[in-house]
């Protein structure tokens, strides 16, 4: 019985860090590391990314899914793009 207990606890502890629910919103531009800027953004793949610099907005469109994967890969959750009508 101990065993199972043991073991359900472990499961509960490898799901709990795989999963997503430790996400926080984004803080950091993907290109420069530096903080966004909450006025400048892209919107792409059904994401919306935050920037710190215009110049940044180009980079993310030459290959935005490297840039998704690499965001939520550090526990950044990026919001969902506003769909147009």
């Amino acid at each position: 019985m101990k065993m199972v207990k043991l073991l359900c606890v472990c499961f509960l502890l490898v799901a709990g860090l795989a999963s997503p629910a430790f996400a926080v919103p984004q803080t950091t531009c993907p290109i420069m590391g530096g903080e966004v800027n909450k006025d400048l953004h892209v919107d792409v793949l059904g994401k919306r990314i935050y920037v710190c610099c215009p110049y940044c907005i180009g980079e993310i469109k030459k290959d935005p899914a490297k840039y998704i994967k690499a965001l939520e890969d550090s526990g950044q959750e990026l919001e969902l793009a506003p769909v147009s009508e």
